[in-house]
């Protein structure tokens, strides 16, 4: 009996189910596994060995599970101990894996996942133990080094998109229209907030202004700007990741607004979208300020997912199956981008230790001289990722009625 192990873990995304399926898709047709096991909350679940058979799902399950959004197998955020300090978890983690003749684990994750991809396959090697042990990315965050981009983002950057473009309509529906902020995840980098520039109307970006954390944030000059565009316009449309930072490198959602008419003097419950609010409020630009903070749905968004985004994530899963035959232990399964138009990409190995532990920022080269908007280079690169099921533009392409 020839087994292997996959699970998930870190912050769950559209299509982390869609990697899975791919592993099964895969082995349905070369048969390399007799069966392959399921570990319940990631690597934690594993050292409870707690399993389920995957090898029992029809194909009709595997194609409804690929196309199922959040972490089918259950996630955890569990760091595995130096083997420095302690070598306990690893040798319960080999004996588990001998004990039900499993020879490989594929673990679908981001930063820490590969972390641990890292550590079990080095304690592997160093212990003389013949299993193989294999990355498959994941993170709505893009932050992964080397690898062009990761299954997850594309489908959370059509939905930023696309809410920042329909929420943009309906708030300039009056005859005095206020101002609207939008707030994203992104605690260290700007990626996801970055694709609310591929939002446009009659060609044109709805957002006045993006935000990204790496670039230093300008409280006198964001109150300048917002006011001058909302002066111009009696609108105003701002994007904003979560992390943003002032120049002494202070998370602004940690800090408090000021000013005697302040109303938020308690601390922030609504994140940076909160903070830039009572900035504008504070000013006497407006009291007309709307924000929406869009939390976990740019996780799990499937109604609008990208199917270039489902389909890589397949890939990458029938790519590690395929890598591990071969023989490879410790890498993780990484995108290289072979052209924009039309989009190909394809698979290739990096080393897990040249991923865990850094992170890819977005380029501040792509970022304009006034930090406050991104690139057409910034674009193009996201533009192929968020694709529909027809290969459309991956945002609806809406009607204004001109004015």
């Amino acid at each position: 009996m020839k087994r292997c192990i996959i699970a998930q873990s870190g912050g769950p995304t559209t299509v982390i189910n869609a990697s899975v399926a791919g592993v099964l898709m895969e082995n349905k047709v070369k048969g390399y596994y007799n069966e392959i096991l399921g570990g319940i909350n990631g690597i934690e679940g594993i050292l409870n060995e707690n399993f389920v058979n995957l090898s029992l799902m029809t194909e009709e399950e595997i194609n409804k599970f690929k196309h199922t959004p959040s972490s089918g197998l259950g996630s955890c955020r569990y760091k595995l101990k130096n083997p420095a300090e302690s070598t306990e978890e690893y040798k319960k983690f080999f004996e588990i894996l001998d004990k039900y003749q499993v020879d490989t684990f594929f673990y679908v994750g981001g930063n820490d996942s590969m972390d641990t991809v890292n550590k079990l396959s080095q304690y592997a090697k160093e212990n003389s133990i013949d299993k193989r042990i294999i990355g498959i990315p994941k993170t709505i965050d893009n932050d992964l080094p080397i690898t062009d981009h990761c299954p997850g983002y594309g489908s959370a950057a059509r939905f930023i998109a696309t809410t920042a473009l329909e929420t943009y309509l309906d708030s300039t529906v009056y005859i005095n229209n206020g101002i609207f902020i939008l707030e994203t995840m992104g605690r260290d980098t700007g990626w996801l907030a970055a694709s609310a520039a591929l939002a446009k109307l009659d060609g044109k970006p709805v957002a006045d202004f993006i935000y990204l954390p790496e670039v230093p944030f300008d409280e006198k000059k964001f109150i300048k700007d917002t006011q001058r565009v909302f002066k111009e316009k009696n609108h105003a449309y701002i994007v904003v990741s979560e992390g943003i930072k002032n120049f002494e490198g202070k998370y602004i959602a940690e800090m408090q607004p000021q000013g005697e008419h302040d109303s938020f003097a308690h601390a922030q419950l609504g994140g940076v979208a909160g903070y830039l609010k009572s900035l504008i409020v504070n000013a006497g630009i407006t009291s007309r300020v709307k924000t929406l903070e869009l939390g976990v749905m740019q996780r799990c968004c499937m109604h609008i997912a990208s199917h270039i985004d489902i389909e890589e994530a397949a890939e990458a899963g029938k790519a590690a199956l395929n890598y591990a035959n071969e023989g490879h232990s410790g890498f993780m399964v990484a995108i290289k981008r072979k052209s924009n138009e039309p989009y190909s990409s394809e698979m290739f190995l990096i080393e897990a230790s040249e991923v865990c532990n850094k992170t890819k920022y977005f380029p501040v080269n792509w970022i304009n001289e006034d930090h406050n908007f991104v690139s057409k280079e910034a674009e193009d690169y996201i533009k192929p990722l968020i694709q529909g099921p027809n290969k459309d533009s991956g945002i609806p392409d809406y009607y204004r009625v001109k004015k």
